[in-house]
């Protein structure tokens, strides 16, 4: 890929990441049964994102048990058949907060003004409280590869839908 085609790849991954307030977080149980569910996250670089959970949920309860977790942060609204190059897909580890890391989240949470969501006091979300921080660790991103209908994807020669690696 030519570092022009990467910095719009990159480009175009941050903009996903900006302009949505929820990931569809991807976690598996202790007996190996899938669960995605939609939760509203926060992050500063794009690496770290960080939300607020019960940890009695399925997906807290199944990141106690496995760390490694799939993420898409996709536009909803795209039209039939232009999905691809709006979404974004994340393999990361996740994790439950506490201490000083828990108030790095906080700090963090809810995002930029406007996009929802409200600041938390430290005590909302320390034990007996109801609410956890978590943070899912980007490990590694990926895109669906543009290419023209019937023709095969510049990059990678493939004339499927496949992804592509991004860099943030």
């Amino acid at each position: 890929m030519t570092e022009e085609a990467d910095a719009a790849r990159s480009a175009a991954a941050r903009a996903i990441i900006d302009g949505n307030m929820y990931m569809v977080l991807a976690t598996v149980g202790p007996d190996g049964a899938p669960w995605a569910t939609p939760v509203f996250y926060s992050t500063e670089d794009g690496r770290d994102f960080y939300w607020v959970s019960s940890p009695e949920v399925t997906h807290s309860r199944n990141l106690a048990h496995e760390p490694r977790v799939g993420i898409v942060i996709h536009d909803s609204r795209a039209p039939v058949g232009t999905a691809g190059p709006r979404a974004l897909y994340l393999s990361a580890t996740a994790t439950e907060l506490d201490g000083a890391q828990a108030l790095q989240g906080l700090r963090v949470i809810p995002g930029p003004a406007g996009r929802g969501g409200r600041a938390l006091d430290p005590d909302e979300v320390r034990p007996p409280a109801p609410w956890r921080v978590y943070r899912a660790r980007v490990t590694a991103y990926s895109m669906i590869c543009p290419r023209e209908e019937g023709r095969p994807c510049a990059e990678h020669g493939l004339d499927h839908e496949h992804r592509g690696d991004v860099r943030l």
